[in-house]
């Protein structure tokens, strides 16, 4: 029904005009760079490579009943800060914070990047036009008439508008409410801690995983139904042509996270685990 009701919007001669006016991407500042260095390659692997893990044991967290270990921090370390007493935890929720870790300082360099170089200019709205050409590009994909691709030089307002949410919305509050569960959280805050319960961290860490579970889906839909070796070789080597050198290099990085997925396990994991803490079975 949404489909043929857009179509049909589409046939009256007002959406036709609004859809000319706005053809779905904003306008961006006339300094915008163009293109994907190949430093934005090597960000977007890691985030995945990382992402893909973090998701994986957080999972684990939440759904196992009985850990395969238990992990202490030693005292006054790096996830066991002063004034904290080390608490113990299970080992799935030690490598989690590991890889989150991992996952944050690559962020960090990522939104630096992004900031040096202006290429947040691609993912930041900086026009008011972004609104109407989000209700543009939303009737062009429900008519299922997609809009023009053209990522080399802009993401359409729908992407844009999304990025921004990732980079700048989930991925904070991603990272403030694990804070808060963590071993890093001041636990004799007791001001803080009744501000800022538990409960309310809890209640939103796992939402914001799925938006981030959400995202990556539809965004690996478009980029292979969109122009999959155009789309690929933007970024995974950094050029605007279509062959499939870009293809190649992605089932190789494919290869690498089945790797690190495998590498996840406890039987390897324990013995990292044992350099930074103590680890037990019960």
């Amino acid at each position: 029904m949404v489909v043929f009701a857009a179509r049909w919007a589409r046939t009256l001669p007002a959406v036709q005009d609004f859809l000319t006016t706005y053809p779905g991407h904003s306008t961006l500042p006339e300094n915008t760079p163009k293109g994907f260095p190949a430093w934005m390659g090597w960000q977007h692997y890691l985030n995945m490579f990382f992402l893909v893990l973090v998701v994986r044991t957080g999972l684990q967290v939440r759904s196992e009943k009985r850990p395969p270990g238990y992990w202490k921090p030693k005292k006054n370390s790096f996830f066991s800060p002063k004034g904290n007493t080390p608490s113990k935890v299970s080992l799935s929720q030690w490598l989690h914070q590991v890889l989150d870790v991992l996952w944050v300082a690559n962020g960090a360099v990522f939104i630096a990047l992004l900031a040096a170089t202006g290429h947040w200019m691609r993912i930041v709205p900086t026009s008011w036009d972004v609104f109407p050409n989000i209700v543009s590009t939303a009737v062009q994909y429900a008519s299922l008439h997609w809009p023009t691709e053209n990522g080399w030089v802009h993401y359409n307002a729908l992407q844009m508008v999304a990025y921004f949410l990732i980079v700048y919305v989930a991925a904070p509050l991603a990272i403030l409410t694990g804070w808060r569960m963590s071993t890093w959280w001041p636990a004799k805050a007791t001001t803080l801690n009744r501000i800022y319960p538990m409960e309310v961290a809890r209640g939103l860490h796992f939402p914001v995983m799925l938006f981030f579970v959400g995202f990556t889906l539809v965004h690996v839909f478009l980029v292979f139904f969109t122009g999959a070796l155009r789309n690929l070789n933007h970024i995974y080597s950094s050029r605007d042509i279509v062959d499939w050198w870009g293809l190649v290099i992605f089932l190789a990085s494919l290869l690498l996270i089945a790797v690190g997925w495998y590498l996840t396990k406890p039987v390897f994991s324990t013995h990292l685990a044992t350099r930074m803490g103590d680890v037990t079975k019960n």
